[in-house]
């Protein structure tokens, strides 16, 4: 059991089981990982959180490249089903006083929908479900209310708001490169809800993707059509290297190389699921991230990108 004090003479109990990868790191940014008692089977940052216990599993088998895996969530989706399953018995097990979920995506996580309340009866659920850079950190505070650390929340909200604003700075007055991001290789698919905004803080402008909406499949066709001064790879999930080995088909194809992006040097494999799939607070890392691919000379970033030849 793990315990803390949540004001100066008192002492609570907190156990908290984390639904969803970004409520894991949300936790984790405002010091409560301590109070972590079972995540995900995707959780794996920070790494301190890869030893504790899991409550949820995935149907997709291990290794599956990118077309197995949409062909596995759309076959599960026509069945009404997830690819993603909630283990019960492990969730009863975590004896959770909170439960850090998401109703936004049926396909990256378990949502809070699909919590059996027997297994978790007594447990305050917290729904995750920002769409945008503000709903990312309206889930900040709502977590760190729930969690008794609302002084942490809002140290960690203005710190990564003053990063946001110092790229913004640093930006303002460069020409916006114009920018096609993909968070899907095999079929193809745009981005949408709080990365386009990222772009945009970025010093760049998306071509395809729409800030707030979903992500949609879109075609090479379309690609070709926008003909980006940059494209950024960012598969949902995957790191850089998975990102690169995933667009081998498509960078083979003789249509891709005639982009504007692909013979200027321009196209980059990033780690989406770090930076671009996850709504908590590395998507500032992502801003700096593209920022520092789109202006060099004026912002840099410690996080890697992974420039792929013509």
């Amino acid at each position: 059991m793990h315990s803390r004090s949540a004001e100066p003479g008192s002492l609570a109990t907190m156990r908290v089981v984390s639904l969803v990868p970004a409520g894991t790191e949300i936790a984790c940014a405002i010091g409560a990982s301590a109070d972590l008692v079972a995540v995900t089977h995707d959780c794996d940052y920070p790494p301190l959180v890869r030893s504790l216990p899991r409550v949820t599993r995935s149907t997709i088998v291990p290794g599956s490249d990118s077309l197995a895996i949409d062909n596995a969530v759309r076959e599960a989706a026509e069945r009404g089903e997830s690819t993603f399953h909630l283990d019960a018995d492990a969730l009863a097990r975590a004896k959770a006083d909170v439960l850090l979920g998401q109703t936004l995506c049926q396909v990256c996580a378990v949502t809070v929908a699909e919590v059996p309340r027997a297994a978790a009866s007594d447990a305050a659920v917290v729904p995750l479900d920002g769409e945008s850079l503000d709903g990312i950190f309206a889930d900040i505070a709502r977590a760190s209310s729930a969690l008794g650390r609302e002084r942490e929340g809002r140290a960690l909200g203005e710190s990564l708001r003053g990063r946001i604003a110092r790229v913004r700075a640093l930006v303002a007055d460069s020409p916006a490169p114009t920018v096609v991001c993909l968070e899907w290789l095999a079929p193809l698919f745009g981005v949408g809800h709080w990365v386009p905004e990222q772009v945009a803080i970025a010093g760049g402008t998306e071509l395809i993707g729409r800030a707030i909406e979903r992500s949609s499949e879109v075609t090479l066709d379309d690609v070709l059509a926008a003909d980006p001064d940059f494209v950024f790879l960012m598969p949902c999930g995957f790191d850089a290297d998975r990102a690169v080995t995933e667009s081998a088909a498509l960078r083979s194809e003789p249509r891709w190389r005639s982009l504007r992006a692909v013979q200027a040097g321009n196209v980059y494999a990033v780690d989406g699921g770090a930076y671009f799939s996850r709504p908590g607070p590395r998507v500032v890392d992502g801003i700096e991230l593209l920022a520092s691919v789109l202006h060099p000379d004026r912002v840099r970033s410690t996080a890697r990108a992974i420039r792929l030849s013509p």
